[in-house]
């Protein structure tokens, strides 16, 4: 679990130290998001080789290297000179955390007997559930009271202390010992890289550039389409395929992949805008923004250990149909916000998400993982994990286009509506213009229509959050029906492992 932890906690420590890094090292923006756009492309192109490369050099062996290179690209990462020895580290980070989650969830399920794997789920799952949310307040504490070197030296000891307990504690099963020499699938390996790549960039990039009006999107996107439609022919034919594809055939494995992508794409895309709304709209600090968020990740942890014990009395495909209801319910409520809302007003939706994701993450990885052998885990788990990382790029990518994009309609709209014929606006301007007066400002005749106009930016703006946060919402409901389709393991089956 410390592992994972790290890792997934990298993913997004970077986000909050981002002005920090930029002015240290003197980049531009662009120049400085590039310390995050490496990492995640690095991580995302080496996730679904995970089984292939388990089964190439060993489980375990594979596994303290992966943990090897991320500590000591940590270390580097905090001893970067420039910002291309930053990103290039970063990269080498990427690569070693890649594998870190899939290997440790296959390693914890083969481990425990199948009558504690949902409590086994439940405790591990605080790590991937907690991360994303602790990683930002972590980043943002470190930079404030030490510098932003921190947030890389402090992997350091936690990745030393899991490379001795797997030393001392981790063996490979037997299937893993018996050495297969296959021939490596190097088109496969080429047109996963590139493809993953170039996805990864697009989504995190796109809204920045103006998607399709950039040429250099466009170039990235169609260069991955193709690539990923290569990959998924070559996959297909290959004797020795790097991602086995085959997997899909089972009915319970795809609906439960496409449950976690949108799971993941609704996590992350509301813990993305929520402090974005939070601090542009309400004023809120970065501490307060924390405070609200704060919350639904200690939800998560009491959600989950209950129902670690629950998936083993009742219907997994009951408690995982309740947490998508809870999860589409509280994004629905987030919705509503207005300028007036009070701080419990905002905490508690966050509340319920963390419930939400609680009540879903065990029964869905429960029941996505059933029907897979023990020899099948390794490819399947990569699969599962990139669904994962790709649903929360997309839902990040989502919320930031539809917020840019909303604000654009809505203050269209309004200012459509803001003429000197219109009622409500000589209703606006003559109170604008008491409270100018009052404040001995009542010469200022520019100044009226300037704060008009700025409350109607503000409008605006809140209703394209509500709109983001609605579509987000109807999305998990729609992922609802695949429940139906997903198979309830029998008694004597249990998952063996998974991610």
């Amino acid at each position: 679990m410390l592992p994972t932890l790290i890792e997934i906690v990298d993913t997004s420590v970077v986000n909050v130290s981002l002005e920090h890094i930029r002015g240290s090292l003197s980049a531009g923006i662009d120049e400085a998001t590039w310390t995050i756009t490496s990492y995640l492309v690095s991580n995302a192109i080496i996730i679904p080789m995970t089984g292939w490369l388990s089964r190439r050099f060993g489980r375990k062996r594979y596994l303290i290297f992966s943990i090897t290179l991320f500590t000591v690209s940590s270390f580097l990462c905090g001893t970067a000179w420039s910002l291309m020895a930053l990103v290039t580290f970063r990269v080498l980070q990427g690569i070693g955390g890649g594998a870190l989650q899939p290997i440790s969830q296959s390693i914890l399920l083969e481990t425990f007997p199948p009558k504690q794997h949902g409590m086994a789920m439940a405790i591990f799952g605080v790590g991937i559930m907690f991360g994303p949310i602790i990683g930002p307040l972590l980043g943002g504490w470190i930079t404030d009271n030490w510098s932003w070197h921190w947030i890389f030296f402090i992997n350091i000891p936690i990745g030393v202390v899991s490379i001795l307990m797997v030393l001392f504690f981790i063996t490979d099963p037997p299937y893993l010992r018996r050495h297969v020499k296959e021939t490596i699938d190097y088109w496969g390996l080429a047109l996963l890289s590139v493809g993953l790549g170039s996805l990864q960039i697009v989504l995190d990039k796109g809204q920045r550039e103006d998607w399709f009006s950039s040429h250099f999107i466009t170039v990235l996107a169609a260069l991955s389409s193709i690539c990923l439609v290569l990959f998924v022919i070559n996959e297909l034919v290959a004797k020795h395929p790097i991602v086995d594809l085959r997997t899909f055939k089972n009915r319970t494995f795809a609906a439960g992949n496409v449950v976690m992508f949108f799971a993941f794409f609704n996590l992350f895309g509301s813990i993305v805008l929520l402090p974005i709304f939070l601090q542009s709209m309400m004023g809120y600090t970065a501490t307060l923004s924390g405070l609200v968020l704060g919350p639904g990740g200690i939800a998560t942890l009491l959600a989950m250990p209950i129902v670690g014990k629950l998936v083993t009395k009742v219907n997994s495909k009951g408690i995982l149909a309740c947490g998508i209801a809870v999860s589409a319910y509280s994004t629905f409520l987030m919705s509503r916000f207005t300028l007036n809302a009070d701080f419990y007003t905002l905490v508690w939706p966050r509340v319920l998400l963390g419930v939400g994701m609680g009540l879903l993450f065990i029964p869905l990885t429960t029941l996505t993982m059933s029907g897979i052998s023990r020899e099948e885990m390794g490819n399947a788990s990569s699969i599962y994990n990139l669904l994962r990382n790709l649903g929360g790029s997309s839902g990040v990518a989502f919320v930031t286009t539809m917020l840019a994009r909303g604000q654009q309609r809505h203050q269209a709209y309004l200012i459509s509506h803001l003429t000197p014929f219109s009622r409500n606006y000589q209703i606006a301007l003559e109170r604008t213009s008491r409270a100018l007066d009052f404040k001995g400002f009542g010469q200022v005749i520019m100044g009226r229509a300037a704060i008009i106009y700025r409350e109607l930016l503000r409008q605006a703006s809140i209703l394209a959050f509500n709109d983001a946060f609605l579509l987000l919402s109807f999305l998990m409901i729609c992922v609802l029906p695949l429940v139906l389709l997903m198979l309830r393991p029998k008694s004597s089956q249990a998952p063996v492992g998974m991610h």
